[in-house]
Formats: structure tokens, sequence, C-alpha cells
């Protein structure tokens, strides 16, 4: 599949001819769902705890004794009979929802994505993307320049640059990564991808070894 690359002028500077493997695989809305879910699974805290009659406080004497008073048996106050004893089934700190997805799943699920954005014509190569100081006003240059319907990008660069970070720390809905972490929820997070020409490179090399 070829595709145009452009300048940080958004002028077409060439074509680039994108590798199948990667660029062009048929849609998999199961697999892409599956490892979604579970990357939003596993990202997800536990906060919620209540106590239980051994975490409670107090409740260590039998509130009565056994027989004799006309009243119920009681073991403890601590009991969730009690106003302020333990929680009977409540949420606790112990559950886990983490899901465990087999490698080769994610890496496919991502290319699937990928492809994807591809098709639609949502991700953008530019053949180089670099910046001399860390101004948001020279990123929003560049990103007013290219076609982009709104301002809701993901930009994978092929390795970190503190420039490009901290020029667009303020710029809402656009969010830098390099391009070995790119994941499923990211991807579909945001409309665009900005791929500088080396960062196909590096997905290529990533994302399809063995």
């Amino acid at each position: 599949m070829k595709v145009e690359v452009l300048d940080k002028a958004g002028r077409k500077v060439k074509e680039l001819l994108l590798p199948k493997e990667v660029f062009d695989l048929p849609w998999n809305s199961d697999l892409v769902h599956q490892v979604m879910k579970s990357q939003l699974a596993n990202q997800r805290q536990v906060l919620a705890h209540t106590k239980g009659r051994s975490e409670v406080r107090g409740g260590g004497r039998k509130p009565w004794r056994q027989k004799g008073t006309g009243r119920a048996r009681h073991g403890s106050i601590r009991s969730p009979l009690w106003r302020g004893g333990g929680v009977t089934f409540g949420p606790t700190a112990s559950r886990n929802f983490k899901e465990k997805i087999n490698k080769k799943m994610n890496r496919k699920a991502i290319l699937t994505v990928l492809s994807k954005k591809v098709k639609d014509k949502e991700v953008i190569i530019l053949n180089n993307l670099d910046l001399d100081n860390h101004k948001t006003k020279s990123m929003m240059k560049i990103l007013r320049s290219l076609p982009l319907s709104r301002l809701n990008t993901l930009v994978a660069l092929p390795e970190k640059n503190e420039n490009i970070s901290k020029a667009s720390q303020n710029i809402g809905k656009v969010k830098i990564m390099q391009a070995p972490n790119i994941n499923v929820l990211d991807l579909l997070s945001y409309k665009y991808v900005i791929l500088p020409e080396s960062s196909v490179k590096v997905i290529s090399e990533v994302f399809t070894k063995k």
C-alpha cells in the first residue's frame, strides 16, 4: 500500500510503500475488543474496601452469657447483624480484575487498528518531525499545517524527543509517545496518528519480530 509522505508544512514530498504485514491486515473486531477490554481491566484500580467481622475493631468479649437472659444468642458485637459490625459480602481490596493477553494477540490487534486507520486515511506520515525549541507555538504550527479535521492526535516518535514532548504538554487531545509503546487503547482513543518515516521502520521491527 502506497501512502503520501508529507513535510512539516503539509506538502507532499514523496510516496512510501508500507509493508503489508504491518499496515494491510484485515479488520478483526473480536480480537481488538478482547485486547482493549483486557487493557482496560489491567488499568482498573481496586479502591472500594469494606471490613469484615474479623477486621472491625472491638468485639472480643461475648456481649452476654449464652443462656438465661431471654435474649438471642450472640458471640460478638462485631457480627454483621449488629450496627457497626462487619459487612457481609462487601467489596474488598483483594479483588483482582487483571486479564492476561497473549503477546502475539496484542501485537496483531495493534497492527489491525493501524491498518484500519491507514485505510481510513487517519495515519499521516512525515518525512521528519523535529523542533529546535520546546515552544507550544512551534508544535501548533506543524499540527495546523497537516490535514487534520480536528486536533485529536497521537504522535508516535521513533525515540524520545524532549522538545516535542515539552512543546505538546499544553496542547489538549495531543499525546506524544514512542513508537514501540503504542497500544490498542491509545490508537482507538485518538482519531489521527502521526508517524515520522523512521517510526514506520521501528513499528515494523518491533511488532513483527518472532
